[in-house]
């Protein structure tokens, strides 16, 4: 008898201490009841044995575990796809027949839109947020149940959700894992939390046409952010819905049948044109008014394809008669041992005072005067800047483009009047979503680009893209974004078809990244995610020229042995 008590009882490891004591068929949730005390952000996940688990999974077996919170990137999405759901629930309640539609990210938010027979206002908005709120506290359970996909399509119909009942058709498994909160139904790529009482922290903003969803923030320390107009992205956005309508795509379905039925070639070629219209537009912008736009300053996050995009731009300027000068602002570097170190004691290379300000300025005052100027070349083997008789001297109708992190903080540029500066902010702004109420984030998409190019041009492994990843992301906060509204222009270098593309190059990649590894459960997601999208195996479609060939290589503007 004492032999089978003992058994009844397993070793659990939290967040390397331990061991504990716990009955065999414990849940995360009860487990993490006993921690939550230790920290001040809340739980909503687990990871055990290196495997992402919601809280209501039962442990049965001695096991490793490391909780989630939601002052992380894994929690925040939790968090913020449990919100959506309940949001969902609470419009459908109160306007019937309505149809919600989870677009896009803005202003550290989640932007959606509820069309209804009439236009929702701010008083609407108010009623939303006092339904979501009593949901809340009646703490309903998200149930999660195994259905199979003919009975799922009859739920979506019913819902007249008919961009889920489309994209079941490309559903590889027989089911699908279904939630429900009270009445209503619906489909989420990924998980969620235990119960709607875990949600007590969000904010509604009327945004107009649509509300814009605030919860807690990694970048917040856990904190919803205070709301900020980005009136110059949001109408990028709008723009991005409208090339959707063009080329007649909604939803990842869409996209899908093109390619089945392949029909990709026309649609490749409309949308890679768009491109090109916008970076036409901007050079003739620039061109109006070349007398006082001097230099052209380029920035943008990761893998956002600044470097065809500035190639594209110079080219278009040129048919306007303007012959553009490129500056690396990398030969500015200091010398290695004048760079500023992080928190951490590291060379910290994205600081933008590991640019020598003042000689870089300098520089750019001569050359803008007409002088003839000897550029540095930084050594990177040596750390420090050589002169090698590289010299430039331009004419007065000559802008200087300078493409890098730092561009458009004002800064960097000091010297420079700002009426004399032309700033271009670019990003991957995805638009396509997976279906009414799974979109695809930004983020998501430039990673992919990322592990592709990394693995074509620096010999790094997907394991090793997602290990830097995190650095990249804060950089990006520090430096970038706070300055996108200061851009005289935005350029949306996503491309609707890309994901199809880039999946047949990510897709091996991901699958090597070790059970073991600590990044596993996010190789595992971002397979789960590109499993949605049918291959686009033909690439003859796809220009050299294309802001995609900087990933998956055979560029005009990259050598490469393709």
């Amino acid at each position: 008898m004492a032999s089978k008590k003992l058994q009844s009882y397993i070793a659990i490891t939290v967040n390397d201490q331990g061991p504990y004591k716990y009955e065999r068929g414990v849940s995360l949730e009860e487990i993490s009841k006993d921690f939550q005390k230790d920290t001040e952000y809340l739980i909503v996940a687990a990871i055990v044995e290196n495997q992402l688990k919601e809280l209501n999974y039962t442990v049965d077996e001695d096991a490793e575990i490391k909780f989630i919170h939601v002052c992380s990137s894994i929690g925040t999405r939790i968090y913020q796809r449990s919100l959506s759901f309940v949001f969902i629930r609470a419009c459908m309640e109160l306007f019937s027949d309505c149809k919600v539609s989870v677009e896009h990210s803005i202003s550290k938010g989640l932007y959606c839109e509820v069309h209804y027979k009439r236009a929702i206002d701010a008083i609407d908005v108010e009623r939303i947020e006092e339904r979501i709120k009593e949901i809340i506290a009646e703490d309903v359970v998200f149930e999660k149940s195994r259905i199979p996909v003919d009975e799922a399509k009859d739920i979506f119909r019913e819902y007249n959700q008919m961009g889920k009942v489309k994209l079941m058709k490309y559903r590889e498994k027989p089911y699908i894992n279904m939630y429900k909160c009270g009445w209503i139904k619906n489909y989420f790529y990924g998980y969620m939390v235990p119960s709607t009482g875990y949600l007590k922290d969000f904010k509604l903003k009327y945004y107009e046409p649509g509300i814009v969803i605030q919860y807690p923030r990694v970048e917040e320390n856990g904190n919803i952010p205070e709301f900020e107009e980005h009136p110059k992205l949001f109408k990028v956005f709008r723009e991005s819905e409208k090339w959707g309508e063009i080329l007649e795509i909604d939803y990842v379905s869409a996209l899908n049948d093109l390619i089945v039925t392949q029909r990709q070639g026309d649609f490749i070629r409309i949308a890679e044109a768009l491109h090109e219209k916008r970076v036409a537009e901007l050079a003739d912008a620039i061109s109006e008014n070349i007398d006082k736009n001097r230099v052209i300053l380029i920035a943008g996050p990761s893998s956002s394809g600044k470097t065809t995009f500035a190639e594209r731009l110079m080219i278009q300027l040129k048919v306007n008669g303007i012959k553009p000068v490129s500056i690396s602002l990398d030969d500015y570097f200091v010398n290695r041992e004048d760079t500023p170190l992080d928190e951490n004691g590291e060379y910290d290379f994205e600081s933008i005072y590991a640019i020598d300000l003042k000689l870089f300025n300098s520089a750019l005052e001569r050359i803008l005067r007409g002088e003839e100027v000897e550029l540095p070349t930084f050594n990177f083997l040596t750390g420090k800047r050589e002169y090698r008789g590289k010299k430039i001297q331009i004419q007065l109708n000559q802008p200087i483009i300078l493409e890098g992190i730092h561009a458009l903080n004002d800064e960097l540029t000091a010297a420079i009047p700002r009426e004399n500066k032309f700033k271009v902010y670019i990003s991957a702004l995805t638009q396509l979503n997976i279906d009414e109420h799974n979109r695809i984030p930004t983020t998501d998409t430039r990673l992919i680009r990322r592990i592709v190019r990394d693995s074509k041009y620096r010999s790094f492994d997907a394991e090793k893209t997602l290990s830097l990843w995190p650095s990249v992301r804060r950089g990006e906060e520090k430096n970038i974004f706070p300055y996108q509204e200061e851009a005289d222009a935005m350029f949306n270098s996503a491309l609707f078809y890309e994901l199809s593309v880039l999946k047949k190059y990510a897709e091996p990649l991901l699958r090597q990244v070790d059970n073991s590894s600590p990044y596993h459960p996010e190789a595992k997601r971002l397979l789960k995610f590109l499993n949605y999208f049918v291959a686009l195996e033909k690439e003859e479609d796809i220009p050299k020229t294309s802001i995609l060939r900087e990933f998956i290589g055979s560029s005009s503007f990259h050598e490469d042995h393709d």
